[in-house]
């Protein structure tokens, strides 16, 4: 890969990984990540904005000693501190030992802790709205804490309209040739943003709306995050998207997620399906937490607006995948949710007593529940029916 000019000036200087299966060891990969770096160069100046994870270290320092030909940078800006962007921090110190390392309080106390690096002679601490000059162009600092680490911060470049935003804005997916999203087709990328943010960043919509109410006086031609791709022309779309999500306000949409052992709980998450898409409800989506990846499951149930959740007991508890379901979501400390539950039980109705008080406990609007013993029967069936005329008739966007 080529460093690859964005704006005059601005270079990209990412690497793709389609090798790690699993982002923080939890979540999959299947369309890889990238880390994205950036090579920004004033008249005077030059500074690079955040590294790569260090297994990826290689190229991305040969791109710039060998494709770049780059001889000097005189800062890195630390704009997140998690090591997929900060591994390569000290590397980059052997090869540009002249390097100062420009970061928060928080950043530089974490340097220390993950790298060692503790000769105060590497660093440049900023504050909130400093800045700093290379020549024709300017670095302005924004401080956007727990967005999704305390020390994390934004770089904007006014001269160029570009905003360096860390993990906001970012996307799983590695970059498949082109760059700027006008390059290449964003639809898989769009569809990553909902599963990263609602992985990742989910519990931390209050700081991430403080962090979108900082940056939106600004003009921006470019956000340059951390994974995914350079947004340009796609801005307006992008940040209505996370905006959204920052403020747990939900798409139209059912998800409906279940466990079951035998199929008999898988019968009733169906016929609650059926009855809902019989009473005009088109966008439904079913996961079977028992064989599905978690990380999908958590991105629909944040989403949409509806979510109606059930599981068989089992040794008197919820059947385990729901129960690890129903904790990512307390988790996640979601809101402005329909909700509605179901279970199955041999003796004892536990798991659908459980679920219920999850959702309720976690203040969301419940249109009840349905606990069916062993199997499928007209009296299950018509309690089902009832309950989701009583869940759809909450839904606003029906």
């Amino acid at each position: 890969m080529n460093l690859r000019e964005i704006s005059t000036g601005i270079f990209y200087c990412g690497v793709n990984d389609r090798s790690t299966t699993l982002f923080e060891g939890l979540w999959p990969l299947p369309y890889g990540v990238s880390y994205n770096s950036y090579l920004v160069k004033g008249s005077s100046a030059s500074a690079l904005i955040d590294t790569v994870e260090i297994g990826h270290s290689r190229d991305f320092l040969n791109y710039l000693r060998h494709t770049a030909g780059i001889g000097k940078i005189d800062y890195l800006i630390i704009n997140h501190m998690e090591p997929d962007h900060s591994g390569s921090i000290p590397l980059l110190l052997d090869m540009f030992p002249q390097i100062k390392i420009v970061g928060n309080m928080k950043t530089i106390q974490m340097i220390r802790g993950f790298y060692h690096i503790n000769d105060d002679a590497h660093f440049i601490e900023i504050k909130e709205g400093e800045s700093i000059s290379l020549g024709d162009k300017t670095l302005e600092f924004i401080m956007t804490p727990m967005v999704h680490w305390p020390e994390t911060m934004m770089t904007y470049c006014p001269e160029e309209k570009a905003l360096f935003s860390g993990d906001a804005f970012g996307s799983f997916g590695a970059l498949n040739g082109g760059l700027i999203d006008d390059d290449m087709e964003c639809g898989m990328y769009i569809e990553e943003m909902y599963r990263y943010y609602s992985n990742i960043v989910g519990k931390y919509g209050l700081f991430v709306t403080k962090a979108l109410s900082k940056t939106a006086h600004l003009p921006l031609d470019y956000i340059c995050s951390t994974h995914g791709p350079v947004w340009h022309s796609m801005i307006p779309q992008v940040i209505e998207i996370v905006k959204r999500l920052a403020a747990w306000q939900p798409e139209p949409g059912v998800t409906i997620v279940y466990g079951s052992m035998y199929g008999n709980t898988a019968d009733v998450a169906d016929l609650f399906a059926i009855e809902l898409n019989r009473l005009g409800i088109r966008n439904i989506k079913v996961h079977n937490a028992t064989v599905e990846n978690l990380s999908q499951i958590i991105s629909d149930a944040f989403r949409y607006e509806g979510l109606i959740v059930g599981a068989p007991t089992y040794s008197n508890e919820v059947f385990p995948p729901v129960q690890t379901f129903l904790n990512a979501m307390r988790t996640r400390e979601i809101k402005n949710k329909v909700t509605a539950a179901f279970g199955n039980h041999g003796w004892a109705p536990l798991a659908t007593k459980a679920i219920s008080a999850t959702l309720e406990g976690m203040g969301l609007e419940f249109a009840g529940s349905v606990a069916m013993r062993q199997s499928m029967d007209d009296q299950t069936a018509a309690e089902v029916k009832a309950v989701a005329a009583r869940f759809a008739s909450l839904l606003s966007g029906k």
